[in-house]
């Protein structure tokens, strides 16, 4: 189990792939990445916003800076099983993100009462009261995927990951109800996402380019928002459920 970070300074591109990409792009992708200690994994994310959805729908503007908080777990967490609580900021082209974590009560307590997390950076500590206190923002929205990562062999600090499987759901916003949800994209879909504190490699950008695959500005709780949570507010859809 490798050490956790908590703080995080990188650029972030994301593409759409189908299957049939997915499948052309990983032999490359294989000959300069090794697959994370973790293998294929679920991804558990609650949303917070506002009551109008003020911070997901100033990020669809595409400002300068946004920034929004989540929580999150790997797996579906026990009620006493580690989350994280965090932040991610964009400004500039650059994302950073900081967080904190603890037991699922633990964290519950930082966020409503305010108790501190022990051996939890105090800075970041006080950025998350800071925003929670500025927007008061609540749960909203539940983002779950399957995951594997894979990690540079050269730069282990440059990251792939591959999530599939994307589902939301609006209700149950506790990450110990589950993993299940409506599908947010086709089956067929992947997100795919590189991560890097410099640029992407040459190799890779000619990987894509042969494959005909191009950076996106998706983001899974912006996708949602626009075609699943806003339609709802002013016209009752159902949806299939996963």
């Amino acid at each position: 189990m490798g050490e956790i970070q908590h703080s995080f300074k990188r650029y972030e591109k994301k593409c759409l792939l189908t299957q049939e990409q997915y499948r052309a792009i990983l032999p490359v992708l294989k000959e300069h990445l090794t697959p994370d200690e973790y293998g294929v994994h679920t991804v558990c994310s609650i949303y917070y916003d506002t009551d109008n959805f003020d911070l997901i729908r100033r990020s669809l503007e595409s400002p300068a800076y946004k920034e929004k908080f989540r929580l999150r777990s790997y797996g579906v967490p026990q009620p006493e099983g580690m989350i994280f609580a965090e932040i991610k900021k964009k400004y500039d082209g650059v994302v950073y993100k900081r967080r904190v974590d603890g037991s699922t009560g633990q964290i519950s307590a930082f966020l409503q009462k305010e108790q501190k997390l022990e051996g939890e950076d105090p800075q970041i500590q006080r950025e998350i009261r800071w925003f929670l206190r500025q927007y008061q923002p609540a749960p909203r929205v539940f983002i779950g995927c399957e995951r594997m990562a894979m990690l540079g062999k050269a730069d282990p600090e440059f990251r792939v990951t591959f999530d599939w499987n994307l589902r939301w759901r609006t209700d149950r916003l506790d990450l110990c109800e589950g993993s299940e949800g409506y599908w947010l994209l086709p089956k067929n879909q992947i997100v795919m996402e590189m991560k890097t504190p410099d640029t992407i490699p040459l190799w890779l950008v000619e990987a894509l380019s042969e494959q005909k695959i191009y950076a996106t500005g998706f983001s899974k709780y912006g996708y949602c928002y626009q075609n699943y949570i806003a339609p709802v507010i002013f016209r009752k859809e159902r949806f299939s459920y996963a």
